[in-house]
């Protein structure tokens, strides 16, 4: 008798069962890609722990124990607390605006500073948002979210949260939180006729927004992206660096620790938005298609975790998590090879960071909940708890 079948009847709450349960592969993977960017860390410092290796691996260790932990909650509670986390993450992005702890780091007041700590609820604001959408679609018939008038309220619960971080600015994260609930009202069975309007609106908003709606720097950065080879000591170095280093990695790349364009500094921002150059050029294209091969597989079993569960709120919010990691490897991929804007999004588990990586832990928790749990069912109704 199989793991899945003994867990059918009631849903046995044991320990050791719900640990069977667990998709290992999907955990193999992402301790792959956390131990990939690991090393690329110590590379990039010159053969060293500090000041940045260390401290990711420590961290990831942590998280790891949480995401495993988080994978034994049943998805009722995840259900019970989509719409209160939502709107404590709402307060926090308003307190950012809106009040002195709000504190500016590398141009955009996007960080809440509690004084023992600082956080960054743009990052976690990914995961409300998640979680609030597939408890307000599990609530609703098909035909609600193909179209109605009710879509109106998914459309605010996106719409208000990605204004006020594009407004911090944080142009990248704001990217992520509409792409995601986009995505997630795609999968909810949104009517092709609204996503070909929503399309074509975008792209009709899209130069008068870049000339008029952003910061001096952000349209600069679109104008580069454009033609890096017009500033290439200003606001084209960057992408034109991480070209280099894509391009000289060759087939196989120069080797660990051997990266020139990382290892002698010409690289900016080398282990955070732009550490998949440094990748490719140590280890060419064999070993950054096999990186990008790995996040491929988390995705696409991700996304069969997503099918299987038994309810509505599971499986929409599984495929929302896997969308926002997706997300982040496109923007990041593309923004390196110079096929996107430099926006700052990092490259999941593989740049140096404490709240994306969180962010992303968290997230694979409540899709290896979903995968714990399938056969949950969970009750349909419109009270808060």
């Amino acid at each position: 008798m199989t793991a899945s079948a003994l867990t059918r009847p009631g849903e046995r709450d044991r320990l050791s069962t719900k640990i069977a349960e667990l998709d290992w592969r999907l955990v193999g993977l992402l301790c792959l890609i956390a131990g990939v960017g690991g090393a690329m860390l110590y590379s990039i410092a010159g053969g060293r722990w500090q000041p940045w290796a260390a401290d990711q691996m420590i961290r990831f260790g942590v998280m790891l124990i949480a995401m495993l932990g988080l994978a034994m909650v049943h998805p009722k509670w995840w259900f019970r607390g989509a719409y209160p986390l939502y709107g404590l993450l709402l307060v926090l992005v308003l307190m950012i605006e809106f009040t002195p702890l709000g504190y500016t780091a590398g141009g955009a007041r996007n960080w809440l500073n509690l004084g023992f700590m600082r956080i960054q609820p743009a990052e976690f604001m990914k995961l409300g948002l998640v979680l609030a959408l597939a408890r307000w679609y599990h609530n609703h018939s098909a035909q609600d979210a193909r179209w109605s008038w009710k879509l109106l309220i998914p459309a605010g619960m996106i719409g208000l949260p990605f204004l006020l971080v594009a407004k911090q600015p944080d142009l990248g994260s704001a990217m992520v939180i509409g792409l995601t609930g986009g995505v997630m009202m795609f999968v909810a069975g949104l009517s092709w006729r609204v996503i070909a309007a929503g399309a074509a609106a975008a792209v009709a908003v899209i130069p008068p927004f870049v000339m008029f709606g952003m910061h001096e720097y952000q349209r600069n950065r679109v104008l580069t992206f454009l033609s890096p080879e017009s500033d290439p000591a200003g606001t084209g170095y960057n992408i034109i660096q991480s070209k280099i280093a894509l391009g000289s990695g060759g087939l196989l790349g120069k080797g660990y620790g051997l990266g020139s364009q990382s290892q002698l500094e010409f690289l900016p921002e080398r282990h955070t938005d732009f550490i998949f150059s440094t990748l490719a050029e140590e280890f060419g294209f064999v070993g950054s298609f096999t990186v990008l091969a790995c996040y491929v597989a988390v995705i696409l079993i991700a996304l069969r975790i997503a099918s299987l569960a038994h309810s509505h709120f599971g499986r929409i919010a599984a495929a929302g998590m896997t969308a926002f990691f997706a997300l982040f490897v496109l923007i990041n991929g593309a923004m390196v090879m110079g096929l996107a804007p430099v926006v700052g999004v990092p490259m999941p588990l593989l740049s140096y960071g404490g709240s994306s990586m969180m962010t992303v832990m968290i997230g694979f928790g409540l899709v290896l909940a979903t995968r714990v749990h399938r056969y949950a069912e969970l009750p349909k109704g419109h009270g808060l708890f």
